[in-house]
């Protein structure tokens, strides 16, 4: 972890409050990353898991620094499986981006799915080159290749598929 992420005070959580609702939405739209329909996605998820709570398939890991929350994580069980899960958001503050925060959102996702008897994990993203940095990191925290979907999303747009088996 570089020296930066090390001053850091990041603490992970795993209940989401409804005070997390308008610092997750601020974090997702600033990345300028996601096209609107993509953060309704990520705003319904996050309302779905405040208005059902446990009960709901989505789960949370909310990166907080002090009393300020600076990125999250969702995952869930991958419907009609028994143990493969999607990590569905990873989203950090773009602030804090290269901080270790992305990295400790990713082990500790990893550390609950094990918990839960989860055994692989997928995600998903884009082909584009302003996703590269993306590819780059899933890379580094062990995820690989395993299926590339063409012209998934747009012409000229793949779905690239990354897994990890857990261990």
């Amino acid at each position: 972890m570089c020296a930066a992420a090390a001053a850091l005070n990041i603490q992970i959580r795993d209940e989401l409050l409804p005070a997390d609702r308008e610092p997750l939405e601020n974090i997702v739209r600033s990345c300028k990353f996601f096209r609107e329909d993509e953060i309704a996605i990520a705003l319904e998820l996050i309302d779905e898991r405040l208005s059902h709570g446990k009960a709901c398939e989505y789960h949370f890991l909310i990166a907080v620094n002090g009393d300020r929350v600076v990125g999250y994580c969702c995952y869930g069980l991958v419907p009609c499986t028994i143990h493969s899960y999607d990590l569905y958001w990873i989203v950090v503050d773009p602030t804090m981006h290269r901080g270790g925060i992305g990295r400790k959102l990713v082990a500790a996702a990893e550390e609950h799915i094990r918990k839960l008897g989860g055994k692989r994990v997928y995600i998903d993203t884009s082909s584009q080159p302003r996703y590269e940095p993306t590819h780059h990191f899933y890379s580094s925290c062990g995820y690989r290749v395993e299926a590339t979907l063409r012209e998934f999303y747009a012409p000229g747009d793949n779905k690239v598929i990354f897994s990890k088996v857990l261990t």
